[in-house]
């Protein structure tokens, strides 16, 4: 058995591409599982952040390894390379080399790309160009099998999503009472969302072995029954007292109390020019389809009254379309609460840039403030107003909006509360699926360096789940506000409640395709589920159909694409002299 160490350059570009390729994956996937989060403000960027990065992390390491076997052999024979190991070295090296080269272009267009996509297209074009197009696999259990989970996957995630929130629009969210019955629906969907995590974790750990099917009935109710207990002794009290009985001194550390919570007395009358805490106003910047008709109404009213010469320039008038005026009075029951103040929660971008220190721009002060702006930089941008701002595809996003139902503020609370969970999940089933895509080419890599020989089977070291781990959360820190902008508020309006539907459907289809060990978009899954919560609002209008048309056409270009770039380099570096192609 020869090592092959006369390619360790090789080896090292591999490396060194699935580390970009990995960081790719964070930046454009990872910020589609958060993109709901941030544009419904039940988290901040930086709170979106430590959530992904702590959960993506979490999921790569524990289940990270379970879909890599499928992308490494589903598509080509590995032991059609047996006569030259160093061959299928130099195309693991061109996949991925392939692949981090088309995400890095789409990542920084914003646009949402099937990072499953690019990596299976940079080994079918490597395949095809050094053992032949007609040894991939296209059947059913190969290709075409990965292409068939890419319709399906974001059909099965609109579906769920889209009746998710029906039923909660219509039990809950138009109910009389939708504020009570929010509340009451939260340990269900909190117990549906910790069972799924735990049945992934439990179907197929990294290191564990296939459980017996009553110990995963246990290892699936233990922990999220323990959640739900842990929720309606810390969560619920407080939820009902800051919510029912609107009692503007509590803080965040009176959770701890528990159920003693409830025997809190009534809060006292707020003092004289204390403005009390009101509850996120989060369709804030959107307007119901009366206030958006009489904007317009009184827009076009002044536009007719005045002459070109009087006319006032024309960046005075989107101030009109960006808040809606106070005289207006609408219906939708989030109109019953009190206008709250002004709050800053990501829209303002100046809140979260601390002001450039005085002095020299050499000074020690200076220099460290400029630093800290370009290693924060993807963590300081204000995705929420990026939304807002026109793109090439143009489409009327206020009507969009206008077109959803604005629901209670309140229900929408409870419901922030749940998105936090479902978005960790959704975060920790992309970390398992996902992963892989990365450092399935590695991993075939590293056994062929060392080893010098292609094996059946390979056990993932942790160290690779761990570096593409890391990859991921980087990615996602420093670029993946990019695709954040594009998704959200740009495909439909989103607000807590469409939100958790919408991260709780994608992270069951993509539980499920792991399980099957299918490596499934989770751009899709998300992509889809959202387009199916908008249309469960009743009205095809509520999304944006060019912006979904253009998402398509980069999930379509993807393959063929990548496929190109990594045959065109296989096949250039192949016919240079001292390589031996295999036997075919």
């Amino acid at each position: 058995m020869t090592v092959l160490h006369q390619y360790d350059y090789i080896f090292a570009l591999t490396v060194v591409f699935t580390f970009l390729d990995a960081w790719n994956i964070g930046a454009n996937d990872v910020a589609n599982s958060f993109a709901t989060s941030v544009s419904s403000r039940s988290l901040t960027l930086k709170q979106a952040m430590l959530v992904a990065s702590v959960c993506e992390f979490g999921g790569s390491i524990a289940v990270g390894d379970r879909v890599s076997d499928t992308i490494r052999t589903s598509i080509i024979n590995p032991h059609l390379y047996d006569a030259s190991p160093q061959v299928l070295l130099l195309a693991m090296m061109c996949s991925v080399i392939a692949s981090s080269i088309f995400l890095t272009f789409a990542t920084r267009y914003g646009m949402p790309v099937s990072t499953t996509h690019s990596i299976i297209g940079g080994i079918v074009g490597a395949a095809t160009a050094s053992v032949g197009i007609d040894k991939v696999h296209w059947g059913f259990n190969g290709v075409s099998q990965i292409f068939a989970t890419w319709i399906v996957a974001p059909g099965i995630a609109g579906v769920i999503g889209g009746l998710m929130f029906f039923f909660t629009k219509t039990l809950v969210l138009t109910k009389p009472t939708a504020v009570k019955r929010a509340f009451y629906t939260i340990p269900f969907f909190t117990f549906v969302t910790v069972g799924a995590i735990a049945m992934l974790v439990a179907w197929k750990g990294a290191k564990s072995q296939d459980m017996p099917t009553p110990l995963i009935i246990v290892a699936v109710l233990a922990p999220a029954t323990g959640v739900v207990a842990l929720q309606a002794w810390f969560i619920m009290p407080f939820l009902w007292v800051r919510i029912m009985r609107e009692d503007w001194t509590l803080r965040w550390y009176h959770c701890l109390k528990g159920p003693w919570l409830l025997k809190r007395e009534p809060p006292p009358p707020t003092p004289f020019g204390y403005v009390k805490p009101q509850i996120r106003d989060y369709y804030r910047g959107h307007l119901t389809a009366e206030e958006l008709a009489s904007v317009r109404a009184s827009e076009t009213l002044l536009e007719s009254v005045q002459t070109p010469d009087d006319q006032p320039p024309s960046n005075d008038v989107p101030e009109i379309l960006e808040l809606p005026m106070p005289a207006i009075q609408s219906n939708s029951p989030r109109n019953r609460q009190p206008t709250p103040p002004r709050e800053v929660d990501g829209s303002n971008m100046d809140a979260f840039i601390p002001p450039r220190p005085s002095g020299q721009w050499n000074s020690w002060p200076v220099i460290g403030w400029r630093i800290n702006r370009f290693l924060l930089r993807g963590i300081e941008a204000d995705v929420v107003s990026m939304q807002k701002r026109n793109i090439v595809l143009k489409w009327d996003i206020e009507d969009m909006h206008a077109r959803a139902a604005h629901f209670d503020n309140r229900a929408e609370y409870m419901y922030s509360a749940l998105q936090i969970l479902t978005a960790a999940a959704a975060s920790f089933t992309h970390g398992a699926n996902d992963v892989s895509n990365a450092i399935s080419p590695l991993i075939t890599a590293y056994d062929v360096w060392s080893h010098g020989e292609v094996v059946d089977s390979l056990d993932v070291p942790a160290w690779v789940l761990a570096f593409g781990g890391t990859a991921i959360v980087l990615g996602l820190l420093t670029f993946g506000y990019h695709v954040m902008r594009t998704l959200g508020n740009r495909l439909t309006l989103i607000s807590p409640s469409r939100g958790f539907c919408m991260e709780l459907a994608s992270a069951v289809t993509v539980l499920m395709a792991t399980r099957l060990k299918l490596p499934v978009s989770t751009t899709q899954c998300i992509t889809g589920a959202t387009v199916g919560v908008g249309l469960a609002n009743g009205d095809w209008k509520c999304i944006n159909p060019k912006l979904v048309g253009w998402i398509y056409l980069g999930w379509i270009i993807t393959v063929p694409v990548t496929g190109i770039i990594s045959g065109c380099i296989m096949g250039t570096i192949l016919w240079a002299p001292n390589w031996n192609m295999p036997s075919v």
